[in-house]
């Protein structure tokens, strides 16, 4: 009886198995529910406990911490602990590390950015960052890392930059503390103060690789933002690049398979992309060696895998760097060779890496010959097992696309556009159309090319696309007819995808008219097309059809009762939008006269000098990322363009094509794109898409400049303007000297740095700085930086080219910090004037006469009355000994007996410029000794060779 029973419940079939698995699948949701139900009851009576414990208050501090672990496993069960949330915020004051960890845990987990229960816990993390024990240090910072939103951000980030910068802080303080910042700025940008940029930079030369590391991956982050601020960190990435990799400076702590701290090579090769490569002769050599160093440990083959792939992630971050700089010559010869063979490596990062690479190779490349050898080989990685190689194989072939081969890569991405993952189609469709555009040099492999990526494309392609082909076509009259030609024949086939209809409908109802003679294009014909599509389009496509009708109306007057017939069927369809149109040109059919009929239904003017929204919706793809990269995928053009580099990092811009197709292919047509729908054409100028603007920091101030010079500057600038050595500027920790050599418009300084304290300096940075307006007129080139760090009574040395391209009124200063305990930070003006670039001249009074009638007055001429500055020296006075030793400190020669006054003075001289040419001048000076003053009349005049 019960076999029979059980053979009725299984279906009385031994092979149904579906119903034995479904009776097993019954059976343990049984189990599970009652499982579920238990589980309930168990949490419920623990919770119901714990509530008890916390309202009763006189749990001790273990027990506190015992319950509110309960409740962190209650909580990642899933079940509501809220009335737990204040008692683990009030464990996060608790003075044992034990209790303060479960509640910072708890804190982080039960908590949010914007919960309302964080504000009262603001104040205890301020005092476990003030603590001088580090592990509380510690968990504040991890607290603030993960919960902290802008309130919290704005309240701390002065106490976590205290711990970052403090002496006193272990490493692994500063490290955490680094990172937390890099954290908050990433929320909110604005959270990191503008006056912090030299500080947090100095930390680059740490002794500790982990605290530098960390601070690398800060400077990272805010340096792409703010260049001009964290400009200092490219001499510090280079410099400390070198020691890493030339000099040894490493402990085997960070070894890694014999690779040196693989990390933070990658992070300073990155940090070195994000700047204009430096002009600085002595920083491109520091360059120059790691780069060599890197390319040369890459030739040595080992078998170990950990190795290789640390050696290749440092050096694909080299070979883009030296793509970057596209100034070492030498190295990129090197690079052209071996990216070659690893896009045929078997390895698939390997190969994903070097088609990055050439990417990058061709976007930079002045010749892509080296590159289009290739070809194959990228355009068989199309078809690449793994996408991510795929998608770097489309991106390469886009870049290295120009006119002399873009037939033979758009046909290989049409044929392949067939079969692509969908993934990667609407990306693939938008570059087959931009370089359709870009290098048509033929009309018809236009539009053939343009109407057959609509057809394979399909549902995957974006409106920008379609609408930009009708832009160009209206544009340009010599597309029109055959664009007409061929849409027509598309839509007259049984399968047309939709998107060709709506070519179809906006060309045939603007050029119709234009092969309305020819056979098989009669408009009939082209109404039957069209009309026979109506009933499997969507509503906007009808909406299109129905107003090239209208077109047809005043077109076509011989089909008019035909497209009647359709207005009248339209005007009492369901849909409002196709409703008002058929009422509407009914209404405008009907009427007893054409006129009004023939104005409305006027040609379309050509679109409007607009920008196309394809690059921006290409371009869009990549923007966001935390990473910032300072190219775009395509060629040098594109990457020449600031327009569409500016497109790549803020996607709501985009760049305007010209208005003709140039012949040799180079230029493309004029129109935009008409939004994302086709009722969006008459907001083509807008953006709809942007998205918010990001947060803007405050511009930091340029302490290197002569605006925030040190107190105590003046006296050593003043002495130095008439000598070439001497001191420029002393207090109780520095001293800085100088050295000079003038030849012609040339000039050589050499600074002297002097430690006094009792105690090694580190982090010594120098930066040079000149007035935006003197920076044509007078240019510089370091040869040697000073050591970064300088012993006690050490003296460290810089050695600076300066070349006078043309006169120049304003003075370079220097920026000089260092860490003595804290940041000391000096700004100097350097005692560099046009006036040392003279050599004294000797004339005869007879030629002194003669020139100076020949200057004539103003702007050659000037003059003014001069005396001694009331100071320390008060006891100077003007006398002849002295006025004579401060003409020739001018570097003026002096000529006797020209001036027919004995007591006056006169002087000639000639001034060097590479690029203005050499001036000659000519000084008078009127002595008065009863007064202290002197009259000082100088004249200049460019020598003419």
């Amino acid at each position: 009886m019960a076999s029979s029973a059980a053979s009725g419940f299984l279906g009385r079939s031994s092979n149904n198995g579906s119903n034995m698995r479904g009776l097993v699948q019954f059976i343990a949701d049984l189990r599970n529910a009652r499982a579920r139900d238990l589980e309930e009851k168990r949490i419920n009576k623990e919770l119901a406990n714990i509530r008890q414990k916390f309202k009763d208050g006189s749990l001790s501090g273990y027990h506190k911490k015992k319950y509110v672990c309960k409740l962190l496993y209650i909580y990642i069960l899933g079940w509501n602990v809220d009335f737990g949330h204040l008692e683990a915020v009030n464990l996060i004051s608790a003075n044992k590390y034990s209790e303060k960890q479960i509640g910072y845990l708890a804190m982080t987990l039960f908590l949010h950015e914007k919960h309302e229960l964080l504000h009262l816990v603001v104040n205890s993390i301020r005092k476990d960052l003030l603590d001088h024990n580090e592990l509380f240090n510690c968990l504040a910072l991890h607290a603030i890392a993960n919960v902290g939103g802008r309130e919290m951000g704005e309240a701390l980030s002065g106490e976590v930059h205290r711990l970052l910068i403090s002496p006193a802080s272990k490493a692994f303080v500063k490290k955490k503390a680094a990172l937390t910042l890099l954290r908050l700025y990433r929320k909110h940008p604005d959270i990191i103060q503008p006056q912090w940029a030299e500080r947090i930079i100095s930390l680059m030369d740490d002794a500790d690789l982990g605290v530098a590391l960390s601070v690398t991956s800060l400077v990272m982050a805010v340096a792409q933002d703010n260049s001009d601020q964290y400009k200092g960190a490219y001499v510090k990435a280079a410099a400390r690049l070198k020691r890493i990799l030339v000099d040894g400076d490493f402990t085997n702590d960070y070894l890694y398979y014999k690779v040196p701290c693989p990390w933070i090579q990658v992070k300073l090769l990155r940090l070195l992309q994000y700047f204009s490569p430096s002009e600085d002769s002595h920083v491109r050599e520091m360059i120059r060696e790691s780069l060599q160093k890197i390319l040369n440990i890459a030739m040595e083959s080992n078998k170990n895998v950990q190795q290789n792939n640390a050696q290749n992630a440092v050096l694909f971050e080299a070979i883009n760097l030296i793509i970057h700089l596209d100034t070492e010559h030498a190295l990129m010869k090197q690079i052209s060779s071996r990216l070659g063979r690893f896009i045929t490596s078997r390895e698939t990062n390997v190969r994903y890496l070097g088609l990055e690479a050439m990417t990058h190779l061709a976007a930079r490349a002045e010749n892509l010959g080296p590159i289009k050898q290739h070809q194959e080989i990228i355009l068989n990685s199309l078809k690449d097992r793994d996408i991510s190689v795929r998608r770097k194989g489309l991106d390469l072939l886009y870049s290295m696309c120009d006119s002399t081969n873009s037939g033979p890569i758009v046909a290989e991405l049409l044929q392949y556009l067939q079969n692509a993952d969908f993934a990667i189609r609407e990306e693939m469709a938008l570059k087959i159309a931009i370089l359709t555009e870009k290098y048509a040099t033929d009309i018809q492999w236009y539009i053939n090319v343009s109407l057959r990526l609509v057809a394979v494309a399909g549902d995957h392609l974006s409106d920008e696309v379609w609408q930009r082909v009708i832009q160009i076509v209206t544009n340009n009259e010599e597309l029109q007819v055959y664009a007409a030609q061929n849409t027509l024949q598309h839509v007259k086939q049984d399968h047309c995808h939709e998107t060709l209809v709506k070519i179809g409908a906006y060309i045939l109802g603007e050029f119709g008219h234009l092969i309305a003679e020819e056979k098989g294009c009669s408009p009939i014909e082209q109404f039957m097309a069209l009309s026979g599509k109506l009933s499997a389009c969507s509503s906007g496509t009808r909406a299109m059809i129905l107003s090239s009708f209208i077109k047809f109306v005043n077109l076509f007057p011989e089909i008019k009762p035909q497209l009647l017939h359709i207005f009248e069927l339209y005007s009492h369809t369901l849909d409002s939008e196709l409703q008002q149109r058929a009422c509407e040109y009914l209404t405008l059919a009907s009427l007893p006269t054409d006129d009004l009929l023939r104005t409305v239904c006027d040609e379309m003017p050509p679109f409007p000098e607009r920008q196309s929204a394809l690059l921006s919706r290409l371009h869009s793809k990549h923007a966001g990322t935390s990473d910032k990269r300072t190219w775009v995928v395509g060629g040098k053009d594109a990457n020449i363009d600031s327009s569409e580099l500016n497109m790549a990092k803020q996607p709501g811009l985009k760049r305007a094509f010209s208005s003709n197709m140039g012949a040799n292919g180079d230029g493309a047509a004029n129109g935009t794109s008409n939004g994302t729908n086709g009722h969006s054409i008459d907001l083509a100028g807008l953006d709809m898409n942007a998205g918010p603007m990001g947060e803007k920091l405050l511009k930091a101030p340029n302490l290197a400049s002569a605006a925030h010079l040190s107190p105590g500057w003046e006296p050593g600038y003043n002495k130095l303007l008439l000598k070439a050595d001497g001191i420029l500027f002393e207090d109780g920790q520095l001293q800085v000297g100088i050295r000079s050599e003038y030849r012609g418009q040339m000039a050589c300084l050499i600074l002297y740095f002097l430690n006094k304290t009792p105690a090694v300096i580190t982090s010594f940075t120098t930066t040079l700085d000149l007035d935006d307006t003197e920076k044509d007129n007078l240019t510089w080139d370091v040869k040697a930086l000073p050591d970064s760090s300088i012993s006690q009574a050490g003296q460290a040395r810089q050695v600076i080219m300066f070349e006078a391209k043309k006169v120049f009124s304003k003075s370079p200063t220097i920026r000089i910090s260092y860490l003595a305990g804290a940041l000391q930070a000096l700004t100097l003006k350097l005692p560099l004037t046009s006036h040392k670039f003279m050599d004294p001249a000797e004339l005869s009074a007879d030629d002194f006469f003669k020139r100076w009638k020949q200057i004539g007055g103003a702007p050659r001429e000037a003059q003014a009355i001069i005396g001694l500055v009331n100071g320390k020296e008060s006891s100077r006075e003007i006398h002849e000994t002295f006025v004579r030793k401060v003409i020739q400190g001018f570097r003026w020669g002096i000529l006797d007996g020209v001036d027919p006054n004995t007591k006056n003075f006169v002087g000639a001289s000639v001034l060097h410029t590479s690029e203005g040419g050499k001036f000659g001048c000519l000084l008078r000076l009127e002595p008065n000794y009863a007064s202290q003053v002197c009259l000082v009349m100088k004249y200049s005049r460019r020598h003419v060779h």
